[in-house]
Formats: structure tokens, sequence, C-alpha cells
């Protein structure tokens, strides 16, 4: 009886048979590039070899297909390496070659389309030639009939002379009214003109009896002169053209410039001089006239408004001053500019700053003044209080005016920087002195300047973190004082109303 098993040999050793050898691996023929191929490859990667919408990784993917197919052909030797194609030039020349197959296989695409719908006769309609036959012809009534409804206004049935010419019925009876409306005896544009007066009621004036009192001068667009001599004159706001008797001419105002200065320089009376300023305004805007005198109208009452801090007519002033500076009218722009970026710190008006420093060119940028409100703008900017309040000292013309409006809500966020910055406490005195409290640096008052700053921690709140020493020194605690300090700060710069801005 045959075992239900098959017998196996059993291994007396852990050794594993051996494996049968493994096939040497070919050896790879090193390849040897010539002369030619290096030049190439270097002219390749040469940066004047260059070529736009190529990338390097693309241009290096081409070179070494080249190589290897020169080296797999046998042809590194045959050759001409320095002519061959650059792999920058066959990639451009293959997109060219690809791009115009498109196109023709494109064309040829709609032509088949074309050829397949006529053979296949598809409602298309038969176009008979109309010759010029009398057996042919056709009436009016069945031309009618065969034109299309929206042909139909185009169709000229003139004569050949007038289709000539370029005549047509509607030219015709445009002509034909015209000939009928000068037959009246108002097709004349002095006619037409003289009723038009009438019906308005408008009456002509009559020439001026003093022909020498007009300006001719370049500055004059209108025709308005005024008449009036007196030098002072209240002003009205206008309702309706105004008469020429009580309008100032140009050799008037200019009385009147010179009266309203000294006037001020004596009596400094607001009132008086803004009313008076703002009714030559109103004369020199009725006659039109932007020359040498509007500017100094304009400038004297921004100084004096700036001067009284009334932003409202300053402002109003100071965009009439950019309109006639932009006219290379001669006048103080220097000081001007540097007023107008002032106050756009003042305003916190981002979109204006970005507008301003857009028109400033390089002659305005190396003026002084300019250059100073320049730097008080990119203190503000960067949050560098120590720099502002040195600026502060310093400013040019009548820019402290415009910055004494600015240095209360800087004084707040400074302290609010020192509270943060100086822990637990500092002296009254380093405080007052980064303030700007002292006027003068060098020589500083203690008393006028310590009781300053004094007051004016006391007024925001500071007053319960104030503590005077034994020694009679005053500190205060500005670890105490962050949030006081930061709640100030916030509100300061929540909202800057301003009336008459423009």
């Amino acid at each position: 009886m045959s075992p239900s098993y098959t017998a196996v040999a059993a291994r007396k050793t852990l050794h594993r048979p051996d494996a049968p050898p493994a096939p040497e691996p070919a050896k790879t023929q090193k390849v040897s590039w010539t002369p030619g191929v290096r030049g190439y490859v270097q002219r390749a990667f040469d940066a004047d070899s260059a070529t736009i919408g190529v990338g390097p990784v693309e241009m290096q993917r081409r070179l070494k297909a080249v190589i290897t197919q020169a080296a797999e052909a046998g042809q590194l030797q045959t050759i001409d390496w320095t002519t061959y194609p650059l792999p920058q030039n066959l990639i451009k020349a293959e997109r060219e070659a690809l791009a115009l197959s498109s196109a023709q296989n494109a064309r040829i695409a709609n032509l088949n389309a074309s050829t397949s719908y006529l053979s296949s006769g598809a409602n298309i309609p038969e176009r008979s030639v109309k010759r010029k036959n009398e057996d042919l012809e056709t009436t009016d009534a069945e031309e009618d009939a065969i034109t299309p409804p929206w042909k139909k206004h185009n169709t000229n049935k003139g004569s050949m002379e007038d289709r000539m010419t370029g005549k047509s019925k509607k030219q015709d009876k445009k002509q034909k009214k015209n000939e009928a409306f000068r037959a009246t005896g108002l097709g004349t544009n002095a006619a037409v003109l003289e009723k038009r007066k009438q019906r308005f009621g408008y009456v002509s004036p009559e020439p001026s009896p003093h022909p020498s009192s007009r300006n001719d001068s370049p500055e004059r667009t209108g025709s308005l002169v005024g008449t009036c001599q007196t030098v002072e004159k209240s002003y009205f706001r206008l309702n309706a053209p105004p008469a020429p008797e009580t309008v100032r001419p140009l050799p008037v105002l200019e009385k009147a410039l010179n009266h309203i200065r000294s006037k001020w320089k004596n009596e400094h009376n607001y009132n008086y001089a803004c009313d008076q300023l703002k009714s030559m305004r109103q004369d020199l805007t009725v006659q039109h006239i932007q020359n040498e005198l509007t500017v100094k109208v304009y400038e004297s009452h921004a100084r004096i408004a700036l001067e009284m801090k009334d932003l409202g007519e300053y402002n109003q002033c100071q965009t009439q001053l950019r309109a006639l500076y932009k006219l290379s009218i001669p006048g103080r722009s220097e000081e001007f500019t540097a007023y107008r970026i002032l106050y756009t710190v003042y305003t916190c008006n981002r979109t204006d700053m970005n507008d301003l420093l857009a028109d400033l060119t390089l002659g305005d940028k190396q003026k002084p003044a300019v250059q100073h409100a320049l730097r008080v703008r990119s203190a503000l900017a960067s949050g560098n209080y120590h720099k502002f309040f040195r600026l502060y000292l310093d400013a040019p013309f009548m820019g402290a005016y415009l910055l004494d409006m600015v240095v209360e809500r800087e004084r707040i966020a400074a302290m609010a920087s020192i509270c943060k910055a100086y822990k637990p406490d500092v002296t009254l005195r380093f405080i007052a002195q980064e303030l700007a409290f002292f006027g003068d640096v060098d020589v500083p008052d203690p008393d006028a300047g310590l009781r300053q700053c004094l007051e004016f921690l006391c007024q925001h709140g500071g007053e319960p973190f104030v503590e005077r020493k034994e020694d009679g020194e005053i500190r205060f605690h500005t670890g105490k004082a962050i949030a006081v300090f930061e709640a100030q700060r916030a509100a300061a710069f929540r909202s800057v109303d301003i009336k008459g801005q423009i």
C-alpha cells in the first residue's frame, strides 16, 4: 500500500543552496563630448541666448534630448554644432509651426462645414439676378412685396442724379424748410438772437462811458467791470448778478487790501477784517480776476484766519490758493504748501495726504518749510513723539498755529507711550521736557513749565497718580495710569470735526 505523503529528504544543515549567479550588468561605454558639443552647450546656457517664453527647465530638457539623439545616432562627430540651432530656437520654431498648423486645420474645418451645409440644400433661398430688361422689371407693388420690411426704409427711389449726388427726400424737405425760414427774414444769427432776447426780456447793456476803466489784462475773462470807488464795503451773499456800481475795480481793491492790513495790525479786529476780506474775494470772483492781487488777498485772509484758529475760512482760502498756484501765479507757495501738509496731519485724512504727497515735485521737497512739514508727518506716522515735539518748537512761518491744534492730542498719545515704557514712575520734569512744556530747552522755566505740565495731567485724569516726595520732587506713577491715558488717546483720535472743510 502506497504512503499518503511524499517523502522529502531532510535538511541536515542551515546553509542555503547556492543561488544562480546574477548576470553581469552591461558595461556602458562612456560618451566623450567633442569640443563642438561643449561649445554648443556653452552657447545654450549663455545669457545672451535666452528667449522670452522659454524657461531654463524647458531649455535644458530639450538640450539633453538633442545631444542624446545625436549620440544614439552616432552623429556627435558629424554634426556642425557651430551652426546647429540652439534649443531655444528649436522650441520657438516648433511652437510657431504648431500655431500655423492649428490655424490651417481650423480653416479646413470651417470650409468642410460650409461645404456640407451647402450640399445638404437645407432651406437656402434662391436669389435671382435682377437684369435691366423691360420684360423682367417688376412694379412698385411687387417690389414692395419682395423687399423685406427691414430694408424698405433704405430703398432710394429717386432719380439717377439724386443717387449719384447723395441726396434724399429727407434732405430735400430740410432744405426747403430752411429756405422758407430764411424767407421770413429770421434766418440770420443776429435776427434769431434778437428774437430770443426779446422773448426772455433781456436788455442789452449800453457801452461804458469810461472805456479806460475796463481791464483788458490776460487774467480777466469776464465782462463785468466794477465802478464802485468805496474802499470799505461789507460782505453780502449774492442772490443775483451784481450791478457794476456795487463792485470795486482792480485799483480800488489794491487800496482796500492795504487799508485792511494796516487796520488789522493796529486794531486786531477779526470780525471786521474777515468781513472786508470776504467782500474783496467776492468782488474778485464776480469780475473773474486771477492775478497777483488775488493771491495776496487769499494769503492775507488765510494767515489772519489761521492766527484766530478759524479753520473754516482758512481751508477755503487754502483751497483757492492751491488752484491759483497751479496757474503759475506768483505767491508764497512754499509757505502754504507746508501749511497744507500740517493741516492734513491735523485732519488725519490719509487719502488727502497721499494725494498731496503725490503732487509734490522734487523742487517742492527741497524747500525748508516743506521739509519741516514732511518731517512732522514722518515723526507722527512712526510714533516718534520725541522728534515731533522738537519740531514743534522749531516750526517756520506760522506753522506753530497749526501744530497748536495737534499738540494736545499728541501729548495724550505720548503719555500713553510713556506710561508703558517707563515704570513704575517718572519725574514731572522729565514729562515736561519730553512734551515740550518748556519753550526753550536750554534755558527752561521750571515754574511755568512744571505748572503747565501738572495742569495738563490733572485735566486728563492723571491727578490721582501725582505724588510729591519728601525731598520735594514731584513724581508721576506711570504704571498705574496706563488705562487712563489709553482711553484718553482713543477718544482724542476718534473724530476730527472741522467747520467749512472742503
